[in-house]
Parts: structure tokens; C-alpha cells; sequence
């Protein structure tokens, strides 16, 4: 609890019914600070309003209304854009959907041309968590059975959201009673201005390298450097100012949709600024990797940037990145931390 700032523990709000389930929102409130909704089904976040500059308060998170808008973009026919979601048990792509772990081939489901992403068409995005309120936030367990979406072992996955001093605080924790890959995050999209595109927003990312990608957006090759190319953000550049460039890489994700190598000794995994609002987000994690997706498939193309910390996409296939896979006794954790402040501004290349 923030020390000197009463706070309450949020009240369960009916939210609609997911099938026969009950669905629930709960509202996380820091006076003079953030509001944050979270949602139980899909472990979502659903809004998130922050002050700007002169102290007006607006969602600055891209998110449906109502029920129904989650429930409909899940359906296997729907161009699924994960709004706000825990996404698991598999955070982005695995290639060709099959993985081996100790000798055995697993195969899960292709839901991303000829690979599978997200941990499947019904990953842990679709599901209603179990909740319990706490005096600064909520805490959502689910558990995931052996052979969920094809992945082995029994999952029992927690994620808790805390509101900081200033920002909001996700810890995520998961056991497996059988060998098992995991690696989930969140997929908010963030708009700082709450309206409009993001390509006029400064970004700013603590790595020296990114994965290329073949033209599935699976890892190809080795990391490259991102010095001279559309891909540094080492200094804070506008997202739209080299989206356009005839890059291949550019290309083949009609924007940018790539993980980048985190620099561990950074005090920050990314910053982005919207000079509009004069908001500042500044996001801190312990994952090696973040995905910075441009929101260039959203219905309304730019209309919100997501910045999903994880490990690498297809880990589960490449011995050289870090590792994803948890065993009987281990315990999978991490954090990621979104600060939300106003600045003057950020110096842009």
C-alpha cells in the first residue's frame, strides 16, 4: 500500500457473461493519481486514465467499451488484436507450431498463417480468471490443464496488478507439475494523446539489437546491431518517422513488429512521450526482451502502440536465446512496471 494514501480494495462489478461465467471488472483508484480497470476475463486491462500536462484526465489505452467487443475479436474468424490482454501460455510466435522438450515433439495449434501465436486461438486471453481484491489492486489466477492448446503439464498462472506511486505494477508468477515452455505479458495498447494516431510520439528503447524475422515474423538469423538502421531507438525518435522507409525488415511486418534485446543495465526497458498531452511513459522490466508492435493491423492503423515485455518469439526452437522452459519445483516470475508522469518534452534525432 502507498504509504500516506488511503486506499480501498476494489469492489467486483458485473460486466456481462462469457458463456455461463459471470464476468467481473474491478477499478483500481489512487486519489490523484491513476485509475486502472481491470477485467477478470482475459486478465485484461481495460482502461487506464491518466493526467496530462495541465492535469485533465483521459484513457490512455486502447480497449472496448463493453463485453461483447473481447468476446467477438476471440472468436477464431475474427482479426484478433489482444486489447489490454494476459497473453499466454505462450507470448508471440512459435514456428511451424511444434516444439521438442526433452526428446518429445509437442504440436499446437497454427493460428498465424503456418505458426502459432499467443499460445493459440484459445490461449489464456479467452479465459475468466479467478479474482481476489487487494488494498491496492487485484490479484488473477488461472489454471491451465495438461495438453491446454498442446502444451504440457498442469499451469497454475498468477498475475497481480498493483497501482504505484505513480504508475502501475504487473507481477506475473507460474508452476507446472509437468516439464513446460511459458512466456506471457501483457498487450495493452497505449495512445498517450487518447485519440488520433501514435506515429507523432516519441519512443525511446534501452537495446542495441533486434531479431530479424523471416516472412512469418519468426526469428531469422542472428540478432543485428540497430545502429544505421530504422530499427534505433537507443535515442528518442518519432514512431513514425522511419515506418515508412524501404527497409526490408520494414517491409515484411508493414511496420514495425520485432523484439528487441533489452539492455539489463538500462534504468528503463523503453520511454515514450506525446507532445501533445506532455504524457510521459516510462516502462522498467526483468524480461529480456520487449516487442514493440506499431499497431499496424488494427482496424484503424496507428491507432495505438503496444510494448510487450516477454522473451523471445520461438525461443522454444532456438538453444541460443534465453530460455523459456520451466520445470516441476521452479517458479516462473516477472515484472514489468509502467510509470505514468508528465515532461517539457524528450530530445528527438
Amino acid at each position: 500500500m502507498l504509504e500516506g494514501v488511503p486506499m480501498t480494495a476494489p469492489v467486483p462489478e458485473f460486466f456481462g457473461r462469457a458463456g455461463d461465467t459471470d464476468v467481473h471488472r474491478y477499478t483500481l483508484t489512487r486519489p490523484g493519481g491513476l485509475t486502472v480497470r481491470i477485467l477478470d476475463y482475459g486478465a485484461v486491462i481495460q482502461s487506464i486514465e491518466a493526467p496530462d500536462r495541465d492535469g485533465g484526465y483521459a484513457n490512455v489505452v486502447l480497449g472496448y467499451p463493453g463485453l461483447d467487443g473481447y468476446v467477438a475479436n476471440n472468436r477464431p474468424d475474427a482479426a484478433r488484436v489482444f486489447l489490454g490482454a494476459t497473453i499466454g501460455r505462450y507470448a508471440n510466435r512459435i514456428a511451424g507450431g511444434t516444439f521438442t522438450l526433452d526428446g518429445v515433439t509437442h504440436r499446437v495449434p497454427l493460428n498465424d498463417g503456418k505458426n502459432s501465436l499467443h499460445g493459440g486461438p484459445a490461449g489464456l486471453d479467452t479465459r475468466v480468471w479467478s479474482a481476489v481484491p487487494l488494498p491496492d489492486g487485484v490479484r488473477l489466477t488461472l489454471t491451465s490443464p495438461d495438453g491446454d492448446q498442446g502444451y504440457p503439464g498442469r499451469l497454475t498462472a498468477e498475475v497481480t496488478y498493483r497501482l504505484t506511486a505513480s504508475g502501475l505494477r504487473i507481477t506475473y508468477r507460474a508452476t507446472t507439475d509437468a516439464p513446460t515452455v511459458v512466456n506471457l505479458t501483457n498487450h495493452t495498447y497505449w495512445n498517450l494523446a487518447a485519440a488520433g494516431e501514435v506515429h507523432d510520439h516519441r519512443l525511446q528503447l534501452a537495446a542495441t539489437r533486434f531479431c530479424p524475422t523471416d516472412a512469418g515474423l519468426i526469428p531469422a538469423g542472428d540478432p543485428r546491431p540497430v545502429a544505421g538502421t530504422p530499427f534505433d531507438f537507443r535515442r528518442p525518435s518519432r514512431i513514425g518517422a522511419r515506418i515508412g522507409e524501404a527497409d526490408p525488415q520494414l517491409k515484411l511486418a508493414d511496420g514495425y513488429d520485432h523484439n528487441w534485446i533489452l539492455d539489463p543495465a538500462a534504468p528503463f526497458a523503453a520511454r515514450a512521450w506525446d507532445p501533445a498531452s506532455g504524457r510521459l511513459l516510462t516502462m522498467r522490466t526483468t524480461e529480456p526482451g520487449l516487442q514493440f508492435y506499431s499497431g499496424n493491423h488494427l482496424p484503424s492503423r496507428g491507432a495505438g502502440f503496444a510494448l510487450e515485455a516477454q522473451h523471445f518469439p520461438d525461443s522454444p526452437n532456438r538453444p541460443d536465446f534465453p530460455s523459456t522452459v520451466l520445470r516441476p519445483g521452479e517458479v516462473y516470475q516477472q515484472e514489468t512496471e509502467y510509470e505514468l508522469t508528465t515532461a517539457a518534452g524528450l530530445p528527438v534525432e
